[in-house]
């Protein structure tokens, strides 16, 4: 019987080639799509899903509210994981970890000379109690002896093999590495990395009690400190398995509520510890992950799933409007099924053979193509993502129920539809023949009008998120963001001297047009704040200030005008500062002028205003311009940045290149061991808004996805509708009827269709496009020529789409369309 539904489902797919290839390269751009999407949603949601009891795994996290301010850390004070191993219950296990920025390592190699490694990453600082709680398989060694000293540490067997290449993992003990020239560890262990998608990528783990014997690592965790928190310093807990985190999270703040009471002096200001899921790890912005990876957007994953289902979607769409629209084709043949016995419920599974057999083809199609797709969104999509059949169980499985799933809603009304014709009914010819029932069908319309929808409202959200983007990457933002790269000096081993000389060699550079040494940019992820107050005789206003460290170039490098007051000087101290014209207002100051002279109160200090700029954007525009101060800092070389001007650049020239090339000469002169690394001001800017690039980028794919298979489907039922009423056309010219009318008339009723889309998606798209568009502080307009533009367009697209066919129809000859007659 299935071989029989098979051949007859071939033989129909070779009688009406169009149609079926219609209905596969539908189906086959929404599996393509789901697929895709499958792979990239499926690889962050199984991040850190293997550990053994995940559920019960928590980091503990820091609050601030900082005068109104919220403020986030993903580490604790030094000294809370001794406390809490000694006086918090219901915890089964903790597991304190503390994460350097970057380790240098030597490896000495004998009476050669040693093997060096810059700036290592990946390596934290911890003890057997972090392998207990994340089980890694171990190849040489053990969890409970190779990190129980100091001067110990385990290795992945990846990056074992990147320090000792010749050796065997047995001949790797013993070993030594040398981290920052002064710390010299030994090799005891040697563990397997997580196979599974994990954000735990660290690769040298040094003994936790090296923390009391280097004072290095002592002054960097402070562990006596409880005032002083950094998010290299980490903490994870298991909970018991009755225990609730509510609990703990209120002895955690019991804890620092004993040791480091509120001052008097703190009033306004409020830090607590929460326990954060070990699941929202890969998802959590405000915390971060470690710096070992990307983090994930749960809302930009579930909208990744949305356009799937939409563009799934629209491929079942074609193929039941197309199948039931022929279904008047197959009548004689149900009928004949019918009279010689079939039953409905073998129709219906003949039909479903046929749809099952479509999309299987569509399936393999997708397949071939997911590779070439993954290659498109490469930039900005993990290398760890690929299609891997045979080594991934779970996408055989979305496969095969994919393929179920959209072969049950494809086919499913067709075959109830095509089985319930009445035999005797066909046989006379009265069964669903009339061709304006058939054209009128509610479904069917119902599903078109769908379609449309669906590829309008992606229209108008790709124009909306373009349009901000471009908004924001074009708007004065207050300050001068071509031409000018900065670069940031180490921390260690930086003495005054070495940074006098490289910006003497900077200046010295012929295409460099100013330098200045200072903080960070006037834009930048970071944030430097403090809380200040001004008396005005009548009442005290305290408000958060965020502060930028520059010199006497700062202002000039980045254009940002002074609107009152003067410049920074070098024989400034921290107490004489330049603030913005928000802060201005917030003091009282309509004129910035009257702002000039008055001190406020800063770190128990009056501070004098010595200028007011124009505002700027210290961060993207997702975030309002806060209150801001420019200040000198005394000691200025111990801010690390270097901010360079260049000199415009001819046509194709390559005047900054070299300038890039002598920095390069003079860095590693100075600084040998470190690697040389630049960033372009505008570049840093256009990365704030890298995550809406890449949604307009998916929504680009999408709209084009769903415009492609819309108009397929159009088509299919403009040449299914004209061919149809090939009779009534020939009759049409005979008594006269122009060209121009028949197209009218043919292309009449599918035109409402695309009309009515645009009537049902325009206010949908509006109230979407508005809480989107939430995200930014500074935001363009919703224009009203987004929607019209989009409805225009998609009405053009569906006239052209109809042209092909109606027009074809309307100059064809009615002597054949009614030689019959």
């Amino acid at each position: 019987m299935i071989k029989n539904y098979l051949k007859i489902a071939l033989r129909g797919f070779k009688r009406h080639k169009l149609f079926t290839f219609i209905n596969i390269i539908g189906l086959s751009i929404g599996i393509c799509a789901a697929l895709v999407i499958y792979l990239i949603v499926n690889y962050d949601f199984t991040f850190d899903k293997f550990h053994k009891d995940g559920d019960q795994i928590y980091r503990v996290v820091t609050n601030y509210s900082f005068s109104g301010e919220p403020g986030y850390n993903g580490g604790v004070c030094g000294p809370l994981p001794e406390a809490v191993k000694n006086e918090v219950t219901g915890l089964n296990a903790i597991a304190p970890f503390f994460t350097p920025y970057r380790f240098s390592a030597i490896i000495p190699n004998g009476t050669k000379a040693p093997v060096k490694f810059k700036n290592e990453e990946n390596t934290i600082i911890a003890d057997h109690r972090y392998f207990d709680m994340f089980q890694y398989k171990w190849i040489a060694g053990s969890a409970k002896t190779s990190l129980s000293g100091p001067y110990q540490v385990v290795l992945t067997s990846d990056q074992a093999k990147v320090y000792f290449p010749s050796l065997s993992f047995e001949q790797m003990l013993g070993k030594q590495i040398i981290y920052e020239d002064t710390l010299k560890t030994t090799v005891t262990g040697i563990v397997q990395p997580f196979e599974e998608n994990t954000d735990f990528k660290f690769k040298d783990f040094i003994s936790y009690s090296t923390i009391n014997s280097a004072l290095s690592l002592k002054d960097q965790i402070q562990p006596t400190e409880w005032g002083s928190t950094t998010s290299a310093s980490q903490l994870f807990v298991k909970l018991s398995p009755k225990t609730n985190a509510a609990n703990i999270e209120k002895q955690l703040n019991a804890l620092l509520k004993k040791h480091n009471p509120p001052r008097p002096e703190d009033k306004g200001n409020k830090q607590d510890f929460s326990l954060q899921k070990l699941s929202d790890l890969h998802f959590n912005e405000k915390y971060g992950n470690f710096d070992t990876g990307h983090i994930a957007n749960k809302t930009t994953l579930y909208g990744l799933l949305v356009i799937a289902a939409f563009l799934l979607v629209l491929g079942c769409i074609n193929f039941i409007n197309l199948t039931t629209a022929r279904a008047s084709q197959r009548a004689k043949e149900i009928g004949i099924r019918k009279t010689m016995g079939s039953t409905r419920p073998q129709l219906i599974g003949q039909f479903l053979s046929e749809t099952f057999l479509i999309t299987l083809i569509a399936v393999i199609i997708s397949v071939a193509l997911a590779p070439l797709v993954l290659k498109l969104f490469s930039d900005f999509i993990s290398k760890d993502i690929r299609l891997n059949i045979l080594g991934q169980p779970g996408l055989i499985l979305f496969i095969v129920l994919l393929t179920i799933a959209v072969s049950f809603i494809s086919g499913f009304y067709p075959a109830l539809i095509l089985s319930n014709y009445k035999p005797v009914l066909i046989l006379k010819n009265q069964a669903y023949t009339g061709t304006n029932k058939t054209r009128k069908v509610l479904l069917r319309k119902s599903l078109t009008v769908t379609q449309f929808v669906i590829a309008q409202f992606f229209i108008m959200a790709t124009m909306l998120v373009s349009k901000q983007i471009y908004y924001a990457l074009h708007k004065d933002l207050g300050f001068k963001k071509d031409a000018i790269l900065y670069i940031s000096t180490p921390y260690k081993n930086n003495p005054h001297s070495k940074k006098e000389v490289f910006l003497n060699q900077l200046q010295a550079i012929p295409q460099v047009e100013l330098v200045s040494v200072g903080g960070q940019p006037p834009s930048s992820g970071n944030t430097n704040s403090t809380e200040v107050s001004y008396k005005d005789g009548k009442k005290e206003i305290k408000t958060s200030l965020e502060l930028k460290f520059g010199d006497e170039n700062y202002l000039s490098i980045y254009k940002i005008k002074l609107l009152a007051g003067r410049d920074l000087r070098a024989s400034d101290t921290t107490h004489q500062l330049i603030i913005n014209t928000t802060y201005a207002k917030i003091l009282g100051f309509k004129n910035p002028a009257n702002a000039v002279g008055k001190f406020i109160d800063w770190d128990k200090k009056n501070s004098e205003i010595i200028g007011v700029v124009t505002d700027f954007y210290q961060k993207s525009l997702h975030s309002p311009i806060k209150p801001l101060a420019i200040i000198y800092h005394p000691a200025r070389y111990n801010n690390n940045t270097f901010h360079i001007a260049l000199k415009p650049q001819t046509v194709g020239g390559d005047e900054w290149k070299r300038a890039i090339t002598r920095m390069e000469s003079s860095w590693k002169t100075l600084y040998p061991d470190d690697n040389f690394e630049y960033t372009f001001f505008d570049e840093n800017i256009a990365k704030f808004y890298e995550s809406e690039q890449h949604t307009s980028k998916l929504l680009t794919w999408a709209t084009a996805l769903s415009i492609i298979i819309s108009c397929l489907g159009l088509l299919g039922l403009a040449m299914y509708t004209t061919g149809l009423r090939t009779k009534e056309i020939g009759v049409r010219k005979v008594l006269g009827a122009t060209v121009s009318q028949i197209v009218t008339l043919l292309s009449t009723e599918l035109v409402l269709l695309v009309l009515l889309a645009f009537i049902v998606v325009t206010p949908l798209a509006y109230l979407a496009m508005n809480k989107w568009m939430q995200n930014f502080a500074d935001k363009t307009s919703i224009s009203w020529w987004i929607f019209a533009l989009s409805g225009v367009g998609m009405l053009l697209t569906a006239l052209i789409t109809l042209s092909f066919q109606t027009i074809k129809a309307a100059i064809a000859n009615p002597v054949k369309s009614l030689r019959s007659e």
